[in-house]
């Protein structure tokens, strides 16, 4: 799986969707946005049903309850993660990343632009609220 990386600040459920679903950015955001969703939409990062919207749309099937993260060890092969999680005015809000693991090992596919390498296995400092599991 390719990392997607996002051209705007708060586009990382629009790039997790995007590699998910084998799309360039630029092709992801045009169908999301035909769908009217935007990645200025705080509801991207702080409600699941905009990416599983999209998701659904582009044939992507996940499991349909977020799944309290325990440990790397018990995350299924693919899913999406719910990191840098918080509460800002009473509203929960996350970053999405993909967590994969191909060949027995495991990587984050983080999509922020700023970081030096968009594949992640620097475990200990990503703490994960919870999962939704990819099942195809």
């Amino acid at each position: 799986m390719e990392v997607v990386v996002q051209e705007e600040v708060t586009g990382c459920g629009i790039a997790a969707s995007a590699a998910l679903a084998g799309l360039s950015y630029a092709e992801a955001k045009g169908r999301a946005n035909a769908l009217g969703i935007y990645a200025s939409d705080t509801s991207l990062w702080s409600d699941t049903e905009y990416v599983r919207k999209l998701l659904r749309e582009w044939g992507v099937s996940v499991s349909p309850k977020e799944t309290p993260f325990e440990s790397w060890e018990r995350i299924p092969d693919k899913a999406l993660l719910a990191i840098k999680w918080r509460m800002e005015h009473g509203k929960p809000f996350w970053h999405w990343v993909l967590f994969v693991r191909e060949a027995g090992q495991g990587m984050v596919l983080d999509s922020k632009k700023a970081l030096r390498s968009n594949i992640r296995q620097d475990f200990g400092r990503i703490k994960p609220k919870w999962y939704i599991e990819i099942t195809n």
